[in-house]
C-alpha cells in the first residue's frame, strides 16, 4: 500500500522540456513567416481592429 515512488528530478526536467516546447512553438509562429505572410497577418489585425473599434459606441 506504498504510492508510487517518482524521480523529482526528472519531474523537473520534464517540466522543463514541456515549457521550452511550448515557447519554441511560440517562436516558430512568430518568427517562421516569409515577408508576405507577416504583412498579410498584420493587414488582417489592422482590418479586424478597425471593424471592432468601429462598433464601439461613444462615451457620453
Amino acid at each position: 500500500m506504498s504510492a508510487e515512488i517518482i524521480n523529482l528530478r526528472r519531474v523537473k526536467k520534464a517540466k522543463a522540456r514541456a515549457a521550452d516546447a511550448k515557447t519554441a512553438d511560440a517562436n516558430r509562429i512568430a518568427f517562421g513567416r516569409s515577408k508576405a505572410e507577416k504583412q498579410q497577418s498584420e493587414a488582417v489585425q489592422r482590418l479586424e481592429t478597425r471593424k471592432l473599434d468601429g462598433h464601439k459606441l461613444p462615451e457620453d
